[in-house]
């Protein structure tokens, strides 16, 4: 099983069968805490082997820097059901997880922890910051 694509953004969808991303981010910055994003998603896509065949556990959590959840309904678990057809080398997955509202109570660095059957496979770094006035018009403060 081999994880290929893991990014927070804007926007993600499937198409085609083709998985559309937009607006790629690591760092998000607001005036006031607590920090809250109306809306994201995090778009990943799976590569399965035969080897990978059965019934897996997608575990996701975003956690602060002491490894505490960011709220009570972390982490998101879901079953992840791997079928691979006879003859076949591969078959790849899109799966994309909406979040709205997330609320980030202090800067600092957050992670987005992403597991199957309970082994981390990918923990993506994000930055809070808190901005002022000053830096959020380009001027240094004197």
């Amino acid at each position: 099983m081999d994880l290929q694509i893991a990014s927070l953004c804007d926007f993600a969808a499937e198409y085609q069968g083709k998985m559309v991303v937009s607006g790629t981010f690591d760092a998000l910055a607001a005036k006031a805490t607590p920090i809250v994003h109306p809306q994201c998603s995090l778009a990943m896509r799976f590569c399965f082997t035969p080897e990978d065949a059965g019934d897996h556990e997608l575990t996701i959590t975003i956690i602060d820097e002491d490894g505490n959840a960011i709220n009570d309904k972390m982490p998101i678990k879901g079953a992840m059901p791997v079928q691979v057809p006879d003859n076949v080398a591969f078959v790849s997955r899109h799966l994309i997880v909406g979040f709205q509202g997330l609320q980030f109570p202090q800067p600092g660095v957050y992670s987005v922890d992403i597991l199957v059957d309970g082994e981390l496979i990918q923990r993506l770094p994000l930055r809070i910051i808190k901005v002022d006035e000053q830096q959020q018009g380009g001027q240094q403060p004197a």
